[in-house]
């Protein structure tokens, strides 16, 4: 047996949601360099085009669904669609978030408004399509993959102002352990990646100021941030049958950070 097989996703459908974002776009040619067909589900048709065209250079034909995955009927809507449209749904990654940078507030003044917003987009936009992908996959009988993308602020916290995003990421990683719990008798498995810094065009700007960076990667015993390339292997594991055997697991890959805390 070509041990390599088992990561492979030939015949199988996967969804990405957040896939016209910096790590969904890598996520994505990644997942159909394996085989998979790929749902690409976002909210900016130029960044859905830039998706689309990363699946197809890795040799796949996307599905490209428009949506808020923080609305529940949006949610609803793209896993119906991938399920009428390919045939099944059989891994689904959850790739929406971000946007600390945007919501900096002291813990004692926190506005109600930015904390909804941060929440709902690091926990919602988690929480409806799982619901939805699970919903399909109990529906279909043969189990399948969630996984999403959480970050070390879920179990860190520093003192900058990002408390709805580390009460969200937190969250996140409890909300995977339960729905792991849960849909385990239906051969669901629910896990989380939990990067560090990722270097996407979302933070071009933050780490264009060398003082910021020098004291981002200071911490960090390999002395560098994530590259998007540094999250695929984690993900084609947790979302193939090389992870059968795996759930309810938050994989941290931080270049060593959390190991010095």
């Amino acid at each position: 047996m070509d041990e390599l097989e088992r990561f492979r996703l030939d015949g199988r459908v996967a969804m990405v949601a957040g896939g016209s974002g910096g790590i969904g776009v890598r996520a994505c040619a990644a997942l159909a360099g394996v085989g998979a067909a790929v749902a690409i589900v976002g909210r900016s048709q130029g960044r859905l085009e830039e998706a689309r065209a990363a699946v197809e250079e890795a040799g796949g034909q996307p599905l490209v669904l428009r949506g808020d995955m923080t609305v529940k009927e949006d949610a609803d809507r793209v896993v119906a669609e991938t399920v009428e449209r390919l045939g099944r749904l059989d891994a689904l990654l959850n790739a929406v978030g971000g946007g600390a940078g945007t919501a900096l507030y002291a813990a004692e003044e926190y506005p109600e408004a930015e904390w909804d917003r941060i929440v709902d987009l690091n926990l919602r936009s988690a929480l409806l399509p799982s619901q939805a992908a699970a919903r399909a996959m109990i529906a279909s009988g043969r189990g399948g993959r969630i996984l999403s993308v959480s970050s070390v602020r879920g179990q860190l916290g520093i003192d900058a102002g990002y408390s709805a995003y580390v009460a969200a990421k937190g969250a996140l990683n409890a909300l995977t352990r339960q729905h792991a719990t849960e849909w385990a008798k239906h051969g669901i498995t629910v896990n989380a990646i939990s990067p560090t810094f990722v270097r996407t065009p979302q933070v071009e700007s933050m780490l264009a100021d060398a003082d910021f960076y020098e004291r981002l990667v200071s911490r960090i015993p390999l002395r560098r941030i994530a590259d998007t390339d540094d999250l695929i292997g984690a993900v084609l594991f947790f979302l193939s049958d090389a992870s059968a055997f795996v759930t309810g697991q938050v994989l941290t890959l931080d270049g060593g950070l959390t190991a010095t805390q």
